[in-house]
């Protein structure tokens, strides 16, 4: 049996509010889905706010204030159906443009596939490719934006399968890229997952561009694994804002050890200096005061595994350091 949390009273296994002082059984859960609710609503994206508040609708006794009041955000949320006039005037346009048609319904779906990636999103990521183009030549260059994007696909599909709500990257040309999200009600073990699954993705880029190089012997296929794979280490340092930061933010001493100890064993064994940047970071942070109160072992192994595995991507490659020496 479940106690409620402000009365201590016991409540069934399927009950949504306490019997004795009619607090919510799932007070948190409904704030989580209320905030995501409005940050689609806001974004536009009626049908997800709708969702969230469907979810929310689910988790409240029927008869109470609130529920009625998420019933009215459904009403007003709901789509407006499709009249039959509304398919007959489609089927006029389709007999009017006779041939067109196919190019008319194209164009639509270019302008929708606009709508979906965000006008930034393509126009950043035009401008990130030429500024490595330019920097690395062509084909370098736009390899290298691609694994960059590829890594920060990662944070996306992440989000995005977690229910929450998330933009397309971001490209800041020279610098780097990110994924905005709404993080509200968020635990900070998910938040670290969703910091460690962009260099899993790059991992896994990285280890693709490993295998072509190992296939067609191509240097250009090295130089991209070993610098998609530097980077990502680079960005797995726990400090700051970097992925690997907000991924420490979910580990306690214990686990800050660790990942002190992995590194410079990598460090140690694969000769990859980059590995001693990541263990200083991790030396830092067993004295900064942001323990968490619920730590996450699975985080750390999450954590060590991706870098031993960036790890030995390098160590498979050629050359050193960022991959163009």
């Amino acid at each position: 049996m479940r106690a409620c949390k402000s009365c201590s009273a016991e409540l069934e296994e399927a009950a949504l509010a306490c019997p004795r002082c009619h607090t919510l059984v799932h007070a948190e859960a409904l704030q989580s889905w209320a905030a995501q609710a409005k940050a689609f609503e806001q974004q536009g994206q009626l049908a997800k706010a709708r969702e969230c508040w469907e979810h929310a609708f689910s988790l409240l006794p029927r008869e109470s204030t609130q529920a009625e009041w998420v019933l009215g955000q459904l009403n007003r949320l709901a789509p407006a159906p499709k009249t039959a006039a509304q398919a007959e005037a489609r089927n006029r346009w389709a007999a009017k443009l006779g041939p067109l048609a196919p190019v008319a319904l194209a164009l639509a779906k270019a302008k929708v596939l606009l709508a979906i990636f965000k006008l930034n999103f393509l126009v950043s990521l035009a401008a990130f490719m030429g500024v490595y183009w330019s920097l690395y030549g062509k084909k370098f260059g736009l390899g290298f934006a691609a694994l960059i994007l590829i890594h920060e696909l990662g944070h996306f599909i992440d989000v995005k399968r977690r229910g929450l709500p998330a933009e397309m990257p971001v490209f800041l040309p020279g610098l780097g890229a990110y994924v905005r999200w709404q993080a509200m009600g968020v635990s900070g073990v998910t938040r670290a997952a969703v910091s460690l699954a962009g260099p899993l993705a790059g991992c896994l880029a990285a280890a693709g561009c490993s295998l072509l190089w190992w296939v067609t012997g191509n240097g250009l296929w090295a130089a991209l694994a070993r610098a998609g794979a530097w980077l990502n280490v680079l960005n797995l340092i726990p400090v700051w804002a970097l992925d690997g930061g907000q991924a420490a933010a979910a580990m306690d001493k214990t686990g800050r050890l660790a990942l002190l100890t992995g590194c410079l064993a990598l460090w140690l064994v694969l000769g990859q200096n980059v590995f001693c940047l990541v263990a200083i970071g991790a030396g830092y942070r067993l004295f900064t005061k942001d323990m968490p109160s619920q730590p996450s072992h699975a985080i750390t192994a999450y954590f060590l595994c991706v870098l031993a595995c960036l790890g030995l991507v390098m160590w498979m490659m050629p050359g050193k350091g960022f991959g163009l020496g």
